[in-house]
């Protein structure tokens, strides 16, 4: 089985991606791809752009890896309450090779921040269009205080709630 994970975030530091792969980590007997939304950055999206030069082979790259992939793991980091302006944009490119953007892959979707909220409002967001796109979603999980549920050293979850609830959203992908 093989399972694509990343974070819809471009920061290097992401603790999204550390949960991403984290989580998926958990998934038995998987091969884990992780992808960092760095190496699909392309050109703010406008239907003008599009017109005058296509859709830039980066959008084509990303579907085709989410197309190879077996299970999607994504993590959400919420800024000002929605997607990141990165992961918004390359979803809008990939979105006008084919709507379903997710080609029916089964997912575990995630969200974390520092603070106590757990970026619920962009995973409330991501969860609720799913279908629209694609995606099979399997498990939504938000891990608010990553700081305070996550052994950055170990890059493990220390919270055994979390844990338990990791490791049961893993097993659907399986």
């Amino acid at each position: 089985m093989k399972v694509l994970a990343f974070a819809a975030s471009s920061s290097r530091q992401s603790i999204n991606k550390q949960l991403a792969a984290y989580t998926g980590s958990l998934v038995k007997a998987a091969e884990v791809e992780i992808l960092d939304l760095n190496d699909f950055e392309m050109p703010i999206y406008s239907s003008d752009r599009e017109n005058e030069s296509g859709i830039p082979e980066q959008a084509q790259q990303f579907f085709t890896k989410i197309g190879e992939a077996d299970a999607v793991i994504i993590s959400f980091a919420e800024h000002n309450g929605s997607y990141t302006a990165a992961y918004k944009n390359i979803f809008d490119w990939t979105s006008r090779i084919d709507m379903k953007v997710y080609q029916n892959k089964a997912a575990i979707l995630l969200a974390t921040s520092p603070g106590p909220g757990g970026a619920k409002s962009v995973l409330a967001a991501a969860t609720g269009s799913a279908p629209y796109f694609a995606l099979d979603v399997k498990a939504s999980i938000s891990v608010p205080s990553f700081y305070d549920n996550f052994d950055m050293t170990e890059n493990k979850i220390t919270n055994q709630a979390l844990v338990d609830q990791l490791s049961t959203a893993a097993a659907t992908l399986v």
